[in-house]
């Protein structure tokens, strides 16, 4: 059944009038009318019924009407849905995460996009590098929020937030006494790093500030992510550097003091595939460029 008979015999049933529905349509009463009648050929059924001076729905274009609005609408609703989901309005993200990004940038971006884009779906995973690598090349995730940034030849990445590092170390600690504390005020010190795989990663990153700093470390522990390592860090097992941004989230048995007499930086980064071409991914990497400037702006 061809879509625009049936936009034409709506027109009709509507106006119940010939002239008044081509004048609406755009088109010549002419061959408005030979459409209607193919129309009625192909469904082998009379649509109007034309021997009054007024035409009128059989009870066939009756059923037609009902059935035909139902179809447009449908049509139409596809059509606008098709046209968003190109555009980029609708649709679903899986995006994964390092814990340590939850106190930093990535609360900021994902409020930003949802307020710009309701009706997308976003599914949020914490996992660690390694995981994030995984799930884009298998193309189970969209999007990966990394620290520092995930290196890959299928992958793309973007810096989107750059932070000091911090000592976190027991709040029984004496060192908690000092406003600031120095690589070598760590150097009898246990430390507990992560994430234990894959490496090198950030903890191969502590490491070599140690090292610059004079120290070689005493690793007590590797392990999954920073919640694990905040965790034991708080009970005592140890020391960590970690970003400055977890510092205002603090544990109880935790504390954080700034690094003094050290270049200590992280970044955290949005990584996505090179032939993920989708409009909402593309969304997302700019939401998280226009958050990242407008908070460095204002820090």
């Amino acid at each position: 059944m061809n879509l625009r008979r049936l936009r034409y015999f709506l027109a009709v049933a509507d106006e119940l009038h010939f002239g008044r529905a081509a004048a609406r349509l755009g088109i010549a009463q002419p061959p408005l009318s030979r459409q209607i009648k193919a129309l009625e050929d192909q469904l082998e059924a009379s649509l109007f019924d034309r021997s009054r001076s007024q035409i009128s729905l059989t009870t066939a274009g009756e059923i037609l009407r009902e059935k035909a609005r139902d179809i447009l609408d449908r049509v139409s609703a596809a059509e606008e849905a098709t046209r968003r989901a190109g555009a980029g309005a609708i649709g679903s993200l899986s995006i994964g995460f390092v814990s340590s990004a939850t106190y930093s940038l990535l609360p900021d971006v994902v409020h930003a996009f949802r307020a710009a884009n309701a009706d997308v779906e976003l599914t949020l995973v914490p996992m660690n590098n390694a995981g994030q690598r995984d799930g884009l090349i298998q193309r189970r995730l969209d999007i990966g929020i990394a620290r520092p940034r995930i290196d890959d030849e299928e992958l793309r990445h973007e810096m989107i937030w750059k932070e000091k590092l911090v000592v976190a170390l027991p709040a029984t600690d004496p060192l908690t006494a000092k406003d600031e504390l120095t690589i070598a005020d760590l150097a009898d010190r246990d430390f507990v790093l992560y994430p234990d795989k894959p490496r090198p990663s950030f903890a191969d990153h502590v490491v070599a500030i140690c090292r610059t700093g004079g120290i070689e470390p005493r690793i007590a522990q590797l392990v999954y992510d920073y919640q694990t390592a905040a965790g034991l860090v708080s009970v005592g097992v140890g020391v960590s550097l970690v970003p400055e941004s977890t510092a205002t989230g603090e544990r109880k048995g935790l504390a954080c003091r700034p690094l003094a007499g050290a270049k200590a930086e992280t970044q955290l980064s949005v990584n996505w595939r090179i032939d993920n071409r989708s409009p909402l991914v593309q969304r997302f990497v700019e939401t998280a460029r226009t958050v990242s400037r407008r908070v460095r702006a204002t820090a």
